[in-house]
């Protein structure tokens, strides 16, 4: 459980840095890339999270 937390708080980190990245951006492509890797990362902590949720149910 610990590695799947640790992992979870990387996405986090990893979505948070994208998300900066994109409002700094001067270049509209860039943003736009730095915010789709931010959703993506979010939607992996989600992912994560579920999956830590459904294994302590078990």
């Amino acid at each position: 459980m610990k590695d799947m937390q640790a992992h979870l708080e990387k996405l986090r980190i990893e979505a948070e840095e994208c998300e900066l990245i994109s409002k700094l951006a001067t270049n509209q492509t860039k943003k736009d890339l730095f915010a789709r890797l931010a959703a993506h990362y979010r939607a992996l902590a989600a992912e994560v999270e579920k999956a830590m949720s459904e294994s302590r149910r078990s």
